[in-house]
């Protein structure tokens, strides 16, 4: 953990980083692409609507011997509908059947009590109708649009509209990869579905705005430095937050892996299974598009404004003329003047070369008994 804390503190202060915006390209791919596939699974197999949208029947049994598909093929005999049955904690089982009435819920109701040995009065019988199951889907998609609008005109007001058109990417992302996942696994989507999607929307936008606010104070007055353009504040950014969305990303998958695979898979509760694999789904999601597809949108569309554009310029210009001036400082040590050699010095004096060659001269002092002894070669 004191290496994680350790490894958090450094991307904060910018020591290391990850080039999350200089490779956005390569997870723009990834990211059309999973979308592509989760629209081609919505297309070919759709959604496994449950008898909440469509209308239909629910039979819940006691503890019974009989297994999940003696199940399932007495009820599509009876109802000449397909069914969906699950195995519940409790031994007993639970079986929808859609498109029947009431006087076809009875019906089904002895048939599974017949082929299943148990009594008819302990099988649970529900009953929804289909104008009950549209009235649901049109207010989860009114709630849903409502909730995206009023994320936009936050985001706008608190941050700026390109933070809050790359968020609103962000969530259409999410939403589009959870919902394929559920096309492409055949769960059942269900009221809690609806939930869970709900859940996550708010989730990642929590993630997001995280980032935003990070890249926020981080690009005060980024116009007045010549250090740092905005791609590279922006990335920054990404990675001052990464440890803390890691943190909190794995945090919140741990209880809901457990009720994905435990309450759902080991237990059979179908509910946790609908509410569960949207979060996991979703979690995941948000969490990648808050730091490979929200803040480089940000930085793609930041960067197309003349201030930034002219910023970018500057930063580049002056990098680059820094360098020169590295490069003819390494120039000029590698060509330091060579001192002249005492022995070569002493040979050109003799042979007449040049002063400037030889070096300096050396004065000699006059001797003070020049003179003496000779005569002075006056006339007498």
């Amino acid at each position: 953990m004191s290496k994680l804390g350790n490894l958090g503190a450094r991307l904060y202060r910018g020591e290391v980083g990850y080039d999350f915006i200089g490779k956005r390209k390569v997870y723009y791919g990834i990211s059309i692409l999973i979308t592509i596939t989760a629209i081609v699974a919505l297309a070919v197999q759709g959604l496994n609507l449950g008898i909440e949208f469509k209308g239909g029947a629910v039979f819940t049994t006691p503890k019974t011997e009989a297994s999940v598909s003696q199940a399932r093929e007495a009820a599509e005999d009876a109802s000449g509908h397909q069914s969906i049955v699950q195995k519940l904690g409790n031994g007993g089982l639970r079986i929808q059947v859609s498109g029947v009435d009431t006087a076809k819920s009875d019906q089904i109701k002895e048939v599974l009590s017949e082929d299943l040995s148990v009594p008819a009065n302990d099988i649970n019988a529900e009953l929804v109708g289909p104008s009950w199951g549209a009235q649901i889907a049109n207010k989860a998609w009114m709630g849903l649009g409502v909730f995206m609008v009023l994320c936009v005109i936050y985001l706008a007001i608190a941050f700026e509209w390109r933070m809050a058109v790359a968020a609103l990417i962000a969530l259409i992302h999410d939403i589009t990869i959870t919902v394929g996942v559920y096309a492409l696994v055949g769960f059942e989507v269900t009221p809690g579905t609806v939930i869970g999607l709900l859940t996550i929307l708010g989730y990642s936008l929590y993630d997001t705005v995280v980032v935003f606010d990070s890249l926020k104070e981080q690009s005060k007055g980024i116009t007045k430095q010549t250090k740092q353009t905005y791609s590279e504040v922006a990335n920054l950014s990404i990675n001052s937050t990464l440890v803390r969305s890691i943190n909190t990303t794995v945090v919140a998958l741990l209880p809901v892996a457990g009720l994905l695979f435990i309450g759902g898979g080991v237990l059979g509760a179908g509910m946790l299974n609908d509410i569960s694999l949207s979060l996991f789904v979703g979690l995941a999601a948000g969490a990648y598009s808050s730091i490979f597809i929200a803040t480089p949108l940000v930085a793609d569309l930041k960067e197309r404004e003349p201030q930034m554009k002219a910023l970018t310029k500057r930063v580049l210009a002056k990098r680059a003329q820094a360098a020169a001036k590295s490069e003819a400082e390494a120039a000029g040590q590698d060509e330091e003047p060579r001192e002249p050699d005492p022995v070569d010095a002493t040979a050109g004096a003799t042979a007449g070369a040049a002063p400037g060659v030889v070096g300096q001269r050396r004065t000699q002092p006059q001797s003070r008994n020049r003179g003496r002894g000779r005569p002075s070669g006056k006339r007498r």
